[in-house]
């Protein structure tokens, strides 16, 4: 089957095992830190697209990458930032994929309507919002349907989930219209 969607998101937690001084971190261009509105420190990477939630634990959340490639680029950023600040990282810290959003499109109109009522586990109010949400059975995976057949797809931690889940929908709306 032909890639039906594209990677918008990537969602990481990462841990570098030391301590991170957040107050000097914060002196750096493309940071935002107010410790009475949040705890953690904002550090943006503009150019990838990529933003970084720093904890002063050592703890990272990374959003915006469209592939591991791109928040390893990232990494590499941050972790040059941090030694101009004394923070020396040891190796050993791994990305762990945390979600995965995709969005794509079914080439086709969908009659929410009628997969409404003929599919389990979904929920549609139109006059809340204008989509079907669809979670798929034993799965963490939730996709988002329009009648355009436009999707949107979340939960995923690895792009072969997403593979599969895609299946898994096209073969039960196929059966459903």
């Amino acid at each position: 089957m032909a890639k039906l969607y594209k990677v918008e998101n990537i969602v990481a937690s990462i841990s570098l095992k030391v301590q991170v001084p957040l107050k000097k971190l914060k002196r750096l261009a493309n940071t935002q830190y107010d410790p009475e509105q949040f705890p953690g420190l904002v550090f943006r990477i503009p150019d990838l697209h990529v933003t970084f939630l720093v904890f002063g634990s050592g703890k990272l959340v990374c959003t915006g990458g469209r592939s591991k490639e791109d928040i390893l680029n990232a990494m590499d950023r941050l972790l040059k930032e941090l030694r101009k600040i004394g923070v020396n990282v040891k190796p050993g810290w791994k990305i762990e994929i945390q979600n995965i959003v995709a969005s794509g499109n079914l080439n086709k109109p969908l009659d929410l309507n009628k997969i409404a009522y003929s599919v389990d586990e979904t929920e549609y109010n139109p006059e809340q919002f204008p989509g079907l949400v669809y979670k798929l059975v034993n799965s963490r995976i939730t996709f988002l349907l329009f009648g355009t057949g436009k999707i949107v797809c979340t939960g995923a931690k690895k792009i072969p989930e997403i593979d599969n889940a895609l299946k898994i929908l096209v073969s039960t709306i196929n059966k459903k219209m």
